[in-house]
């Protein structure tokens, strides 16, 4: 028991330690950050499914408590070979546990040297104080007292406490700090009045259907996934963009108050996951601000393979090392790809990408829309995997068309009579036609769809059923602006997205009132 806690009070003062040093360095440099992106990227796909399909958007939550709990073990474990086998093999198993924390920190995509101090930090801290603790469990007590030196025991376990607590806060002030100024600087931006503003929406895009979602999904509900265990909190003043590689006759370097001064378009775009389920709500509807990613490129002389541009590829890199890689035919293709600066009327959340991403219409995310851009590489698809193409997923991956009931919801209880059915469904730059429901294998009935916006959004719908008492199974399938019908055959998301229809059972009980 001594043991395991002289473990614990040491991997706590480890984790203080590291604390304090990664707020000195960069946040993403801690060990849990830095292990939590090494087990994200070493998983294979279907595990990393797995967990977005259970825990959704709370996964790299997950994941950050679960390296603790096997930090905590490992650090009981340790203090327990401390206390029988010797203090020595104890304080080496906490070095041990340094080492791993440094050499995941120094492999990570954007590391930098510095980036290995806080887990080598800690790892002599908790060896010191295991070190420490564990040759006062060993040391013979005083005659007639306890089998140990419980007085040296107790003062190193308060002086580690408190050292700690002292490292920690100092270390979430130093961070908070930090995140304070670059809220401040976000908060401080005021974005131009768009030069190509989106179109009204037109009436009826949003149904009023209760319990369906509104059109333009707000800022706090809209999805997330990606690879960062913290988000990168940037200052829109010290941002860069490079742009280079095959075929880029002039190379740029833009700021952030380049983008301000170039003519800025807003567009209603939504975007998907490509790990969205049939069904699921990894998907968003967002107004965008930005500036045309096509333009760019063409000002830096790029060119489409189509006109005989020697690239087909765009590589985005984001600040944190993450590559995606994009056709560079689609983005110069007339759609609205944008370097989005703006989302829903104010400066891009930090979650989302602030202070610039991509967003390009009809493209899963993860092969168009990176966050917290730094970087544009012109190349091919055959010379370069980009991050997710080499963890099994498909180098070019269009959206397919995907509908979903969101009224009413899997096993609700309702009453018979007339029931509104309605959901979303999207098939980005394609746009969506008609939508059709049926009941329990039935023929197929036309929804009424809501207005049009533009064929890079979803579109609302709804059917009204008559509703009779039993178990039923609704379904529900689209067809696209080309007239092409939604595949009922079901596959899961690796390697290219989804696809099925979505079904909900519900049970229907007695007669409609009145």
């Amino acid at each position: 028991m001594l043991g395991a806690a002289a473990g614990l009070v040491a991997g706590v003062s480890a984790l203080a330690a590291a604390e304090l040093v990664s707020a000195w360095v960069r946040p993403q440099s801690g060990p849990v950050t830095a292990v939590g992106g090494a087990v994200v990227d070493l998983v294979p796909p279907p595990v990393r499914e797995w967990a977005i399909q259970v825990f959704g958007t709370s996964d790299k939550l997950v994941l950050r408590l679960g390296i603790l709990l096997l930090l905590a073990l490992f650090a009981a474990g340790a203090g327990v070979v401390g206390v029988r086998a010797g203090p020595l093999y104890g304080a080496v198993l906490a070095l041990a546990f340094g080492l791993v924390g440094a050499i995941a920190a120094a492999g990570r995509p954007d590391a930098s040297a510095p980036d290995a101090l806080p887990s080598a930090v800690a790892g002599v801290v908790a060896a010191a104080v295991l070190y420490l603790l564990a040759s006062a469990v060993r040391r013979p007590g005083p005659p007639g007292g306890r089998g140990y030196d419980r007085r040296r025991f107790l003062t190193v376990v308060l002086a580690s406490a408190g050292g700690s607590a002292v490292a920690y806060v100092a270390g979430r002030l130093s961070g908070a700090s930090g995140a304070a100024d670059a809220a401040a600087d976000r908060a401080a931006l005021e974005l131009p009045a768009p030069a190509s503003p989106a179109r009204p929406l037109p009436p009826g895009a949003g149904l009023p259907v209760p319990g369906l979602g509104p059109f333009l999904t707000p800022n706090a509900s809209f999805y997330r996934i990606d690879t960062a265990l913290v988000v990168p909190r940037l200052s829109a003043e010290r941002w860069t963009l490079r742009i280079h590689g095959e075929g880029v006759t002039r190379p740029l370097t833009l700021r952030y108050a380049d983008l301000l001064a170039r003519e800025l378009v807003e567009r209603d775009v939504t975007l998907a996951c490509v790990s969205n389920e049939v069904g699921g709500d990894l998907v968003g509807n967002a107004r965008w601000l930005g500036v045309r990613l096509a333009d760019v490129l063409r000002e830096a002389g790029v060119r489409a393979p189509s006109r005989g541009g020697p690239a087909d590829q765009l590589v985005a890199r984001s600040v944190d090392g993450m590559t995606i890689g994009t056709p560079v035919e689609t983005v110069l293709d007339g759609r609205d790809a944008l370097l989005a600066i703006g989302m829903n009327g104010e400066p891009l959340p930090f979650a989302h990408g602030f202070p610039v991403r991509m967003v390009v219409p009809g493209l899963y995310g993860y092969v168009s829309a990176c966050k917290w851009l730094a970087e544009l590489r012109l190349t091919t698809f055959a010379a370069y995997d980009a991050y997710w193409v080499r963890r099994a997923w498909a180098a070019q991956a269009p959206v397919k068309t995907q509908s979903r009931i969101d009224v009413p919801r899997g096993n609700a209880a309702l009453r018979a009579g007339t029931v509104a059915v309605a959901g979303v469904a999207w098939a980005q730059h394609r746009g969506i036609s008609a939508v059709q429901v049926r009941v329990d294998g039935g023929p197929w009935q036309q929804a009424v769809l809501a207005a049009e916006d533009t064929v890079d959004t979803w579109r609302q719908w709804v059917w009204r059923w008559p509703a009779t008492p039993g178990r039923h199974v609704l379904e529900v399938r689209a067809v696209d602006g080309t007239g092409a019908v939604q595949t009922g055959e079901q596959r899961g998301v690796l390697p290219d997205g989804a696809t099925g229809w979505h079904r909900v059972r519900v049970e229907v009980a007695g007669q409609a009132p009145g």
